[in-house]
């Protein structure tokens, strides 16, 4: 009898034993799971994996690229926030406090950033007098031959096609400095058919799509419209496919900071503001997103990697014994450009950078059309940024495609990188202020994005 109770008793044990190692198996995954099940390993089109750059990024890079961009020359940035939308005009200007925009008083901004928009040296600085005279057609005679040739290339260069970007008229007296650290980018409630129109306009008539594609998730939900359009996707030229990466990687970023910089809290005696979980799962959660929420992740890590690539690329612009990051204050300019080179050749040393010379080869006719379609859809772009409602969003979204825009015009600039005279003015290839303080400011968004993306990851871990 004992005996026959104790195999009971065994037996009664191992089917425990089992049910408990099978409802392990069916344990739900975690929201952390669901988010960021595809973003690791191997990006597409590319021999760099997710792990290297959040390694790089999170511990190397980012602490000191915060301290840049905190310091005058990177956080005053000149903006015209007034220009009319060049597509439509019934835009339903944003009433929330939030969207709000606070420019600079003219006393807030360092004198030498007022005085030297984006030039550096000391005849540089001649050359943007001569510049603005000449736009008059009063050139003066007075300079050298050098520098008044420099004068004409330079209004060569900014006047030329191989801008991706529409640049602002600096010199527009609805131009003003905003202090980026003090209207940093966040959740400000803009949402509704007004931001889906914007993002709409963007995929749908920018990123070489013919209509009878539609995008996952565009109006309504169905497995075969998502095949299709990722046949169709992949079935583009690398050229083409990246761009849309490119775009999509831009809006997850954006994403990651409306999701980690949430207003939890606002009563009239504070404000909170901080990471909103359900928001980051709504916009990228596997289930909820049929899929599109990691592979967007995924895009995101292709921009940043498209940016560092720039970013080692322009290194001897920036080395160049006549260069400043001109504010006036000599000490905190010197520091600053040290600061600079520092980073830069911690970038340079990232071992796995994206190949671009993959990009516009083959056919020269034919790749040369292809580069002038690329730069004018990006232009383009540019341009919806002027018909965003909200005025926070405008300022930041002009911002980073002016940042992106910077960083396409260097990768595609190598050969007049190269040819740069170690002194003295470049003729072929020129950075202006704006340019420089778009493209680290830029980075420094999907830097942030990235070191986010860590956050939700412990967030999310025990959210089912």
């Amino acid at each position: 009898m004992g005996r026959a109770w104790g195999l009971l008793v065994g037996l009664l044990g191992v089917v425990w034993l089992l049910r408990l190692g099978h409802g392990e198996e069916r344990r739900p995954e975690t929201a952390a799971q669901r988010c960021f099940c595809q973003v690791s390993g191997y990006l597409d089109d590319c021999t760099c994996d997710v792990e290297t750059i959040d390694k790089f990024n999170n511990y190397r890079l980012f602490p000191r690229l915060q301290k840049l961009l905190e310091s005058d020359y990177f956080r005053y940035y000149k903006v015209n926030l007034k220009k009319p939308c060049p597509f439509w005009n019934d835009i339903n200007q944003c009433g929330r406090r939030d969207c709000a925009v606070k420019p600079c008083h003219s006393d807030e901004v360092p004198d030498g950033i007022k005085s030297a928009s984006y030039k550096y040296s000391e005849e540089a600085n001649r050359i943007e007098e001569c510049e603005q005279a000449e736009r008059l057609g009063a050139v003066d005679e007075s300079l050298s031959e050098e520098t008044q040739k420099a004068v004409l290339q330079w209004t060569k260069h900014d006047d030329s096609s191989d801008s991706f970007c529409e640049i602002d008229d600096i010199q527009s007296p609805d131009a003003e400095y905003v202090d980026l650290l003090l209207n940093p980018e966040r959740y400000t409630g803009y949402k509704g058919p007004d931001a889906w129109r914007i993002w709409s306009v963007i995929y749908e008539e920018n990123c070489f799509k013919p209509q009878t594609i539609q995008r996952p998730l565009a109006s309504g939900r169905g497995k075969s419209k998502e095949n299709t359009f990722y046949n169709w996707l992949e079935g583009l030229c690398v050229e083409k496919r990246a761009f849309y990466r490119l775009i999509s990687g831009l809006h997850a970023s954006i994403n990651v900071h409306l999701s980690a910089r949430y207003l939890l809290q606002d009563t009239w005696l504070e404000k909170k503001w901080g990471h909103n979980v359900t928001e980051f799962q709504q916009r990228f959660d596997g289930i909820l997103t049929e899929g599109e929420g990691p592979r967007r992740l995924r895009n995101l890590y292709f921009l940043y990697l498209i940016e560092l690539r720039a970013l080692s690329k322009v290194l001897p612009f920036f080395e160049r014994p006549d260069f400043q990051l001109f504010t006036g204050n000599k000490v905190q300019d010197a520091e600053n450009k040290a600061l600079l080179l520092e980073i830069l050749h911690e970038i340079k040393s990232f071992p796995l950078h994206f190949d671009e010379n993959s990009f516009f080869a083959g056919d020269k006719n034919e790749a040369h059309k292809l580069k002038e379609d690329f730069r004018l859809h990006f232009r383009n772009i540019s341009r919806i940024m002027d018909c965003v409602g909200c005025f926070k969003c405008r300022l930041w979204g002009k911002l980073q495609t002016q940042g992106l825009g910077t960083a396409l015009k260097i990768l595609f600039s190598e050969k007049l990188i190269a040819n740069m005279p170690e002194s003295g003015p470049s003729y072929e290839f020129q950075l202006t202020r704006q340019e420089i303080v778009s493209l680290f400011n830029a980075f420094g968004r999907i830097s942030t994005s990235v070191r986010e993306l860590e956050n939700f990851r412990h967030l999310l871990q025990n959210v089912h």
